[in-house]
């Protein structure tokens, strides 16, 4: 996991040439990267969906069996971080040498964080100009808030980047840049010069580590001459899996160096599914029940992606946490109450599949046959049902509306985009009901590009497209108390419903619909009151402002009466939101707009130029900060004002500064600019009216 060109992938290269995986090491650059797969990925030099591969590696004896899975940095295909750091037992944290820890570093610090993943700090491309590994240790330390602890430091830097000297066995590993060898490297004593550094930093190593183990501090005030690798070595291992420290190795994976040690140091203090332990979830009743990751549990596995294979269909990814789950036999999934049967398993590589009779607790397959499966899903033994937590994942932030080109491809495109959305969970596709048009959302511009040329490629579906559209909610402010009467009487049987509602803001830390009954007397019947609930929720689909979905709302159902003949459900839920539609507008409502987490990185010379913009984009400068030779800017930015941003920053700093952005939080819109909005909205309606 990592920022944007931090160097993943071509670490992951490097992997599957080390353990043997692959003959030749694949570039992104030369759109050769096997992790990389998807045309546009190669296309690029970027990853947007996360491979997985298994692979083996010797250490010490052994063979190790490695689950690997290669993860994009672009802010727009965050699902797949957190969807792979939900299943996986441990993480590397890949920085560049010459950026440190940029935006999209914390962010993946922080999902990691969520779902306490155990990691290890990788400082690639130490061969850089500008390369500097002290430099990045000390922004691990502030930036993210960790407890970094050098293992190997580096000898040299930039282009004199020979190698690396372990802490631990106090020896130098020498690098040659063969690319057709598996051992291209030499052990070696120490260089003089560098003695008295190693020593130091090897002392550091031991005191932040004894916590973990009293034997080795005393050891280390007697005769630190008597501590054995081995016990450095658990013990290290024992401080990571707790999450107290992370282990910092360095290297450059482009130049073939440092790899083979990144790939031991990931079995020696990675947790493995029995250091993890036990996973817990809840029953049918509740009640928390836990699996052990043994063959010997019951069955049960997480689903943490659907992807689509042109070849074997849909593709269900699963993490078994315990038990045994066998091709051709029946699991149950526990979100639709349905079994499933498996036709069958498969290990994954990249986008090719092999084969395999069984899948058992601790490893990763892809699962084909299943009907109903989503992500996040649990699929589990019948007989002994649980239900693991599931992912949560952030709203889409950005639309375009689509249609195709030609009418024959109006069933075609439904499909594509069905089959789209059930693949990324960020992904959304609904009908406005005021235009008729399709409108996808998806959590950036470039995430919407790609998904607009996978229709054409992958499905073959060409379209048009309209302009980008913001996501906007609306809320209320205010404190209304309002009376809604139902009537419709015909000749026969009326309707009849009759509500007094406060609605209001929601309190403090609740989302959603927040509905409270204070109904006395049974002045309306039990069975009516959940029908005024789904009223008011079906109703905050459409906001009194212009239209847009209204998140969070408190209503407080204080009285009413009903007919003895003509109150049913309908009337009270028809009430409801007609409740809805008339108070809604009294309640001072208010457009909310996202406002996105800016960074650039650019020269010294274009700042002036650079904040200058960002002021006319209604920008908040909440940070600045020097980098090496540029300054970088933080800021807080409406999206709607950021459409074509990373055009205009080229032309101001002549291509030479950099941006990235991620949502942040949602804030009420300006007076001015919600006119226009609102405006817009009704013209849009009236429109469509007249047609």
């Amino acid at each position: 996991m990592a920022h944007i060109d931090a160097g993943k992938t071509t670490t992951s290269e490097r992997i599957l040439f080390y353990t043997g995986k692959t003959h030749r090491v694949g570039e992104v650059h030369d759109g050769a990267a096997t992790m990389d797969w998807m045309v546009q990925e190669q296309e690029r030099g970027i990853t947007i969906t996360s491979a997985a591969t298994t692979t083996f590696w010797n250490y010490g004896g052994e063979t190790y069996h490695i689950n690997l899975i290669d993860t994009p940095g672009h802010v727009d295909f965050t699902v797949e971080v957190e969807r792979s750091l939900r299943v996986l037992d441990g993480a590397v944290a890949t920085f560049c040498a010459v950026g440190g820890v940029e935006p999209q570093s914390e962010t993946v610090w922080r999902q990691a964080d969520k779902y306490k993943v155990p990691r290890i700090a990788y400082v690639n491309k130490m061969d850089r100009v500008g390369a500097d590994y002290y430099n990045v240790l000390g922004e691990i330390r502030e930036k993210l808030g960790a407890n970094p602890v050098p293992i190997a430091l580096p000898i040299g830097a930039e282009d004199k980047f020979d190698g690396i000297i372990d802490l631990i066995s106090n020896k130098a590993i020498i690098y040659n840049d063969d690319k057709t060898v598996r051992d291209n490297f030499t052990i070696r004593d120490v260089p003089a010069d560098m003695l008295a550094e190693v020593s130091e930093w090897r002392e550091k190593l031991v005191e932040a580590i004894a916590e973990y183990n009293d034997d080795l501090l005393e050891k280390f005030f007697d005769n630190p001459e008597s501590i054995t690798e081995d016990e450095i070595v658990d013990t290290i291992r024992k401080a990571t899996i707790g999450m107290s420290i992370i282990p910092v190795l360095c290297g450059s994976s482009f130049k073939n160096k440092g790899v083979q040690y990144l790939l031991d140091a990931v079995m020696r203090y990675l947790p493995s599914p029995l250091d993890k332990g036990r996973v817990e979830g809840l029953d049918n009743s509740g009640n928390e029940v836990v699996r052990e990751p043994s063959v010997k549990e019951p069955f049960c596995g997480l689903v943490f992606k659907i992807a689509t294979d042109p070849f074997v269909g849909r593709l269900a990814f699963v993490r078994a946490y315990s038990g045994k789950l066998d091709a051709g036999s029946y699991t149950y999934n526990t979100r639709s109450d349905k079994k499933e049967r498996v036709a069958r398993l498969y290990q994954m590589h990249s986008n090719k599949q092999n084969p395999i009779e069984f899948v058992e607790a601790g490893d990763i397959c892809a699962a084909v046959g299943f009907k109903e499966l989503r992500t996040g899903d649990t699929i589990c033994d019948e007989k002994h049902v649980i239900t693991l937590e599931s992912m949560s994942f952030p709203d889409p932030v950005i639309g375009l509306a689509v249609e195709p080109k030609t009418q024959k491809d109006i069933d075609k495109l439904g499909i594509a985009l069905g089959k789209l959305s059930e693949e990324d969970p960020t992904f959304s596709v609904k009908t406005d009901h005021d235009t008729g048009q399709t409108v996808i959302s998806g959590m950036g511009e470039l995430h919407l590009e790609i998904i607009v040329d996978r229709l054409k490629r992958e499905f073959g579906v060409e379209i048009n497209q309209g302009a980008p559209q913001v996501n906007y909610k609306e809320a209320i402010t205010g404190v209304i108390e309002h009376r809604e009467v139902f009537k419709k009487q015909t000749g026969g049987r009326g309707k009849f419903a009759d509500i007094i509602v406060q609605i209001s803001p929601c309190d403090e830390g609740v989302t959603g619909l927040q509905f409270v009954d204070n109904v006395k007397g049974g002045n309306i019947p039990k069975e009516f009151i959940p029908a005024v609930e789904k009223g008011f929720k079906e109703a905050m689909a459409n906001g009194p402002l212009a239209g847009y979905q209204v998140e969070n709302l408190k209503v407080v159902l204080k009285d009413g009466s009903y007919h003895t003949v003509d109150s049913d459900q309908l009337s009270f839920e028809i009430c409801a939101r007609a409740a809805f539609r008339h108070a809604a507008g009294k309640a001072k409502p208010i457009i909310m707009e996202p406002i996105m987490s800016l960074e650039v990185v650019t020269p010294e010379e274009n700042m002036g130029d650079v904040i200058g913009d960002l002021n006319k984009r209604r920008g908040q400068i909440t940070g600045m900060e020097s980098k090496a030779n540029a300054r970088s800017v933080k800021a807080k930015v409406p999206l709607s004002e950021q459409f074509g941003y990373v055009t205009v920053l080229r032309t101001i700093t002549s291509g030479r500064a950099t941006s990235t952005m991620e949502f942040s939080h949602y804030a009420e819109v300006p007076t001015n600019i919600s006119k226009n909005i609102i405006e817009e909205s009704s013209g849009h309606n009236k429109h469509s009216v007249d047609e």
